[in-house]
């Protein structure tokens, strides 16, 4: 929202909010495909301004405003396609320096929802991320709050990536073989199979018996190798998905929401095969470092369409890459203490190693089909988020 410099009574605003969000609340898809078109979102026009306006409340110093809509467009971002809503919020007297700000969009659907709030007062920008949890934010118009801006994008980027199954799942498929080495298995007199040498005596090609080699997993037998391979493989996750975030925020490198979701799900898919059929299994970190860029992406999409000055855009994508950072860390150290203990179990190499990784393989799969090819496996979006 921004003010208006010929009207102190007035503020223009423009809210983006993802269809599917809008389906959910609402109902759009009347023709039950699985895609929203330009007409269904026209013929829910006035309930989806309704809806969403209703839900969005602007208050101070006994100040009270009317929400009135202006218009109503699509738009693309990277995680999907975004109606956007045009209104004026049309005050009862001169909008003071200090605002609050009620923003109750989804939050008796989806606790995990969350909106970020801008206002521009003149050179001025205060924002905010609300959701569920906490839909009330105080803005100073005049001295911006860039630290209670900075701490409230920390809150954001840990709910986003403890809600972000399929970046959950890829960075554990890399984490399941950190306690566990595969080691060559010793040769086996009843495995041999034919093969030829040349004798040097004779010069007669001659059958031999070699093996062919087998290897399987085993327990570590210390706990900080597994823990340096652990550091590796986080430091390097991290440092290629903030650089695309980065990037993808600032608005240098952008990526059709299709081909970047369908990324992060082939990524899950790599990851988890891996453990089945190991091709890389000494430098797990280049699995993470090469699939980080897409993930990256991914995480901006929850920062799309900011356009702030350098101060605030530094609050805003330093306290969403912190929150990005605690969420995985608190993941790890979840994680890791515990698949130590259990390393030498048949439950941990068995059911969480092998059987875990087949059940993340087919879930991305069915991720990657939806994804890339826009079609919807029945059934599935209903037993796994997508």
């Amino acid at each position: 929202m921004h003010t208006d410099v010929a009207n102190d009574h007035v503020m223009h605003g423009q809210w983006d909010i993802a269809l599917r969000d809008l389906d959910f609340a609402i109902g759009l898809d009347t023709r039950h495909d699985g895609a929203i078109t330009w007409g269904e979102v026209q013929a829910h026009r006035s309930a989806i301004e309704n809806y969403a306006l209703s839900r969005l409340t602007i208050k101070g110093d006994g100040l009270t405003c009317t929400m009135q809509p202006t218009g109503q467009m699509i738009d693309d971002h990277t995680d999907g396609a975004y109606d956007v809503i045009l209104f004026d919020a049309v005050c009862d007297k001169n909008i003071p320096s200090k605002l609050t700000v009620v923003y109750q969009l989804m939050y008796d659907l989806d606790p995990y929802h969350r909106g970020i709030v801008t206002i521009h007062a003149g050179d001025k920008i205060a924002g905010a991320v609300l959701g569920p949890s906490n839909p009330v934010a105080s803005l100073n118009l005049r001295e911006p709050d860039r630290w209670g801006e900075f701490k409230s994008f920390v809150t954001d980027g840990i709910w986003h990536i403890w809600t972000g199954i399929d970046h959950i799942l890829f960075l554990l498929s890399l984490l399941l073989p950190a306690v566990l080495i595969r080691r060559r298995v010793p040769p086996a007199n009843e495995s041999w199979r034919k093969g030829t040498v040349m004798s040097e005596a004779t010069g007669v090609v001659m059958a031999a018996l070699t093996q062919r080699p087998q290897y399987r997993w085993e327990a570590a037998t210390r706990f900080w190798p597994p823990c340096l391979d652990v550091i590796k493989v986080v430091s390097a996750f991290s440092l290629s998905h903030s650089i695309t975030l980065s990037l993808a925020v600032l608005g240098i490198v952008h990526l059709p929401s299709r081909l970047v979701e369908s990324g992060i799900a082939l990524s899950v898919m790599v990851a988890a095969l891996n453990n089945i059929y190991p091709v890389v299994h000494k430098r797990v970190w280049l699995i993470a470092f090469a699939f980080g860029f897409i993930h990256g992406l991914g995480f901006a999409s929850a920062l799309a369409g900011l356009q702030l000055p350098a101060g605030a855009m530094a609050a805003s994508l330093g306290g969403f890459s912190v929150g990005v950072e605690i969420g995985q860390e608190a993941i790890v150290l979840a994680f890791l203490p515990l698949a130590y203990l259990m390393r030498k179990t048949r439950f941990y190499q068995v059911v969480l190693f092998r059987w875990g990784s087949l059940l993340i393989i087919a879930m991305a799969t069915g991720w990657f089909v939806q994804r890339a090819f826009d079609v919807l496996i029945p059934g599935f979006s209903a037993i796994v988020p997508n």
